[in-house]
């Protein structure tokens, strides 16, 4: 089996993540304001689709874990689905960046419909993408190079959706926002069909459950909840991922109704992503030196501390904003491939205490806890939004500029930090990983004679 992979495979793997990331970033950030201020839905009725969408891949999600999991092709079980999926995610991310000429009614339900479908196509997509990483190589640290690879490539698609959306809105809308929006998403949906493609062709599958496992389903979620690393990362994620959807939904409101310009927005959001791609590849040396479980525990408390000072720049320091921006995504670097490439070790993990391989669902669960935390901060930003009395393009009162800021700075800071906590408990060092990546090679020989 080889042990290092080839610079050709990491960027073909990485560019899955550009692809999905034009999509879900626009999601991330645009989503919430498209709903409220341009589509033209009540915040509270954007919050409560976000909530319902997630309890709904709470079924979804463990499914697709398990039929990736039992997916037999020639090209493998994970990367099939990449392929499979790559035209109907373009074409649901455009309908759902759409606005008919419904009643409010209406349009709530063509966004239920619309944000839904996308999503359970995302899921069949990402789930099946993420778990493939853990069974391109058995090496932990080249794990977490491949994965600082996804997550530059993933981390540059955000700077082009951070930098060219609001631009490209103006130009294809010529004052329609609504057809700019469309327009948009229609030219990032045909890159990314694009590039899963490359994806695809690039990337090869090497690790395999022995011939011999049995597959039933309520077996590998008896292993995954009894698998303590696991659980311990899923909780991590779930309220990692609270603090992102609050901090990136707000942005546009932060510098719309409070700094007063919110085409000073895009530059805030590329200069905290430029700060996060410079600070991902120290992830390898810092890993090597501390750990993963440190090198996390620290990228999270020093990123949290950082956010909460988002709270003191009056409207007129917006540089002082941007300056914390770029602090936030460089001390958040290091951390972002070092999480997946743990999820790796907790499915390898529960190969070696269980016997049996089920990478599709430990990322498929891993993958739902994320965006659940993602649908509970987009529920939580709807909700609060309407209990400071936000008034879509209005003049705001003190009392929604003071909840704006507070979602954008304190609360998610204080959410990151707590979920550093968390790791504390996380108990896979290197010299544990080793052993066990020992013991699963020489069980694998066994199985193949």
């Amino acid at each position: 089996m080889e042990k290092v992979l080839s610079i050709k495979e990491k960027v073909g793997y990485g560019l899955g993540d550009f692809a999905a990331n034009i999509v879900f970033q626009t999601v991330m950030i645009f989503l919430m304001f498209y709903y409220t201020d341009i589509y033209g839905i009540p915040a509270a009725a954007v919050g409560t689709l976000f909530l319902i969408a997630r309890i709904w891949d709470a079924v979804n999600d463990p499914i697709m874990g398990a039929i990736a999991d039992r997916t037999k092709s020639k090209h493998g079980r994970f990367r099939p689905w990449i392929k499979w999926t790559a035209i109907p995610f373009g074409v649901l991310a455009v309908l759902m960046f759409t606005t008919p000429d419904f009643s409010v009614s209406g349009k709530i339900i063509y966004a239920y419909v619309t944000y839904i479908l996308m999503m359970m196509v995302y899921t069949a997509n990402n789930i099946p993408y993420g778990a493939l990483s853990g069974v391109m190589t058995a090496d932990s640290v080249e794990r977490t190079s491949l994965n600082s690879y996804r997550f530059v490539f993933g981390q540059s698609a955000a700077i082009m959706v951070q930098a060219a959306t609001l631009p490209l809105i103006a130009f294809f809308g010529a004052g329609d926002k609504a057809l700019g929006y469309q327009l948009t998403m229609a030219l990032f949906a045909a890159i990314a069909v694009g590039m899963f493609y490359v994806t695809f062709y690039t990337t090869k599958e090497r690790i395999e459950p022995r011939k011999t496992q049995s597959t039933p389903l309520k077996e590998d979620l008896k292993d995954l909840l009894q698998n303590r690393p696991w659980m311990i990362l899923f909780l991590m994620g779930l309220v990692t991922f609270i603090f992102l959807s609050l901090r990136i939904a707000v942005g546009l409101y932060y510098f719309k109704y409070y700094v007063g310009d919110e085409n000073l927005f895009s530059m805030f959001a590329v200069l905290g992503t430029i700060g996060l791609i410079i600070g991902i590849p120290l992830s390898k040396p810092l890993t090597k030196k501390f750990g993963k479980r440190n090198t996390y525990i620290a990228s999270n408390v020093l990123s949290g501390l950082a956010v909460i000072t988002l709270f003191l720049p009056s409207p007129n320091q917006y540089i002082i904003a941007y300056i914390i921006s770029a602090l936030v995504g460089f001390f958040n670097g290091p951390g972002v491939p070092i999480l997946w490439a743990m999820y790796a070790d907790t499915a390898d993990y529960s190969e070696w205490r269980f016997k049996r391989r089920a990478t599709g669902i430990v990322f498929s669960a891993a993958t739902f806890g994320q965006k659940f935390g993602w649908g509970i901060g987009g529920a939580i930003t709807g909700w609060l939004l309407t209990l400071f009395h936000y008034v879509p393009n209005s003049t705001q009162t003190p009392e929604a500029i003071f909840g704006i800021k507070l979602m954008l700075s304190i609360i998610p800071g204080i959410l990151m930090v707590l979920s550093a906590g968390l790791l504390f408990f996380y108990k896979l060092s290197e010299s544990f990983m080793e052993e066990i990546q020992i013991e699963l090679a020489d069980r694998r020989k066994e199985y193949d004679t």
